[in-house]
């Protein structure tokens, strides 16, 4: 693996830091307060190419390789991780399912609204009594003819009253996974409602909602794959998704990396600079060294992916060690603000919050250290 990046990605790289910089970094405090972004950011996203990245010219995209697409999550997890997840969900789990498993109707009415972020996606896995154990899942979409009408609810779901699709996975058939399928949902289908879920401790700037399906119908050839093929199309998404959740990490790593030590050699304490004191500096290395850590393993991953190689447990290890990093690397740096890091006019505060879920969703620490457990010894630890 060649660690060196072209010069096409370093150029993408310098030109996503720029535009976060001057568009999303100076109002995410305020984003962060109001508990929602300005939507205007999002087809501004899409024209700097964030929505477009794997996904093919011929369907709006830029296409490029995955460890680009990476680079950018990272950069977006550094200016604000609400917006990412923006991306990441919208472009990251819908498109490229879209683009794995859908027909070539379904390509062409998705992917170029969802590569130039004209059209936002959500993923509708998630339910009230189903978190983890997604295979169980109660949602059931019963044929009535040529269309299937869905019911059931859905619950923390990223870009959920933004969106103008939802990948709602459902059950069609028997009991645990080989009975779920996958549906491609307008959003404006009757019987499709939606509520915003206020009051999060973090990424309080994107769009989370509850979803419910009221007798929501759409045609056979809404359903994504084959019958019973949705908790494959889910767990294939997911494990690209936990690449992109890594990516993201590693920003909020680097983003409390640069703040500390922007602000430790600024502030002095004692007539000299924080940065001098070597407790300082301690926790200056061990946030620097999680930063290149949690960045190996996630342009491992990425590099497993573009060499069509398995990556599942690679993308497990890269997302269980960058979101437990991250939360190591906020509460560092709030360490070395001291009390101005606990308030909001300051970054760190805003990192450790959205850090915190990133080891919760798209499947927890713990799930990921079953995943790679399992792939280690053999033997399936959900058994």
């Amino acid at each position: 693996m060649d660690l060196a990046l072209t010069e096409d990605q370093r150029n993408f790289q310098a030109l996503a830091r720029e535009f976060l910089d001057k568009e999303v970094v100076p109002h995410r405090a305020a984003w962060d307060r109001a508990e929602s972004v300005d939507t205007a950011i999002i087809p501004a996203l899409g024209e700097i190419g964030f929505f477009g990245l794997t996904i093919p010219e011929e369907y709006g995209g830029l296409g490029g390789d995955y460890l680009t697409y990476c680079l950018g999550m990272e950069e977006l997890g550094r200016a604000d991780s609400s917006v990412r997840g923006i991306v990441s969900v919208s472009m990251g789990l819908v498109g490229k399912s879209v683009l794995a498993h859908g027909t070539e109707e379904q390509k062409q009415r998705w992917l170029p609204g969802i590569a130039a972020g004209t059209l936002l996606g959500c993923f509708g896995l998630t339910e009230p009594d189903t978190g983890s154990d997604a295979g169980n899942l109660r949602t059931r979409a019963t044929r009535d003819g040529d269309d299937y009408v869905l019911n059931g609810a859905k619950i923390f779901i990223t870009n959920g009253t933004w969106a103008d699709v939802c990948l709602v996975f459902a059950r069609t058939g028997e009991a645990g996974p080989k009975g779920v399928s996958a549906f491609l949902v307008p959003t404006d289908t009757p019987g499709f409602g939606r509520t915003e879920i206020k009051g999060k401790l973090g990424l309080r700037g994107q769009a989370t909602a509850e979803i419910a399906l009221d007798d929501v119908r759409v045609p056979a050839s809404a359903m994504l794959g084959a019958e019973g093929e949705g908790f494959t199309v889910a767990m294939q998404s997911l494990d690209k998704g936990r690449v992109s959740v890594a990516a993201g990490c590693v920003g909020i790593i680097q983003g409390c990396l640069e703040a500390v030590v922007s602000y430790s050699t600024e502030r002095t304490q004692f007539g000299r600079p924080l940065a001098s004191f070597q407790m300082v500096q301690d926790m200056v290395a061990d946030i620097s060294v999680d930063a290149d850590a949690a960045r190996l393993l996630t342009w491992r991953a990425a590099d497993l992916i573009e060499r069509g190689e398995p990556y599942g447990v690679a993308a497990s290890k890269a997302k269980l060690f960058a979101s437990e990093a991250a939360v190591r690397a906020a509460n560092l740096a709030i360490q070395v603000y001291g009390g101005y890091g606990y308030v909001d006019d300051y970054p760190v505060q805003k990192y450790m919050r959205d850090a915190r879920v990133m080891t919760l969703y798209e499947g927890t620490s713990q799930i990921q250290k079953l995943l790679i457990g399992r792939a280690e010894t053999g033997v399936n630890a959900f058994l």
